[in-house]
């Protein structure tokens, strides 16, 4: 989800651009989303700074008109029975309306997902024999991992890597600072440790 300041820099700008003081410059603007899925991510916040940061908490949220879309089409043209079970049990959880057990995380029904034990289990059951199917790019169209952390990403994307038939072969940025005088204060350990949003790791 966008942080708020994202759509008051826009507002800001339109209204400058088109030297009209009305909202967004007298731009429609139609939005898309969901608040039931993931907040803005704001680094070393807490839960309070993430919903400070949501639409609903900008000025501008009180001009906002809500259309809801009520049909799940990606279900309708899937005309999958397990997919339907499942879009309903994510809008169970997205409305609070599934079962919280004593230790405060909610209860998903068995059929919800698989249980995997491990990471090795987890490439195994999504990429199976990938050492050989790698090379069908439609086979590897049909799957994906995701992950909440990009530490999880690295080690997952590293392990399947390791399983192809080919040597590996490491890539490194550059790692020295241009002024060769702030290499004191920028020392190549340092830079090499950087795991900059937008940007490859160092290896």
């Amino acid at each position: 989800m966008a942080h708020k300041h994202s759509l008051e820099a826009l507002n800001r700008t339109l209204k400058d651009i088109k030297n009209n003081d009305k909202l967004f410059g007298g731009t429609l603007l139609v939005l898309s989303g969901d608040f039931r899925q993931t907040l803005p991510v704001i680094p070393r916040s807490t839960y309070a700074d993430e919903i400070n940061a949501c639409l609903k908490s900008s000025t501008l949220w009180r001009y906002v008109e809500i259309v809801q879309l009520k049909v799940n089409m990606r279900v309708q043209m899937l005309q999958d029975p397990s997919a339907e079970t499942f879009s309903k049990q994510l809008l169970d959880i997205g409305d609070g309306k599934v079962t919280i057990a004593e230790t405060g995380y909610i209860k998903l029904a068995n059929d919800f997902c698989t249980i995997i034990d491990s990471q090795d289990a987890l490439i195994e059951q999504i990429f199976p024999n990938v050492h050989t199917n790698y090379i069908n790019l439609e086979w590897l169209a049909e799957r994906a991992m995701l992950a909440a952390k990009y530490v999880d990403v690295d080690i997952l994307n590293l392990k399947i890597q390791q399983l192809l038939p080919w040597d590996l072969v490491s890539y490194k940025y550059i790692d020295t600072v241009c002024d060769g005088t702030e290499a004191v204060n920028f020392p190549t350990e340092f830079l090499n440790s950087l795991d900059l949003p937008g940007m490859p790791p160092h290896s």
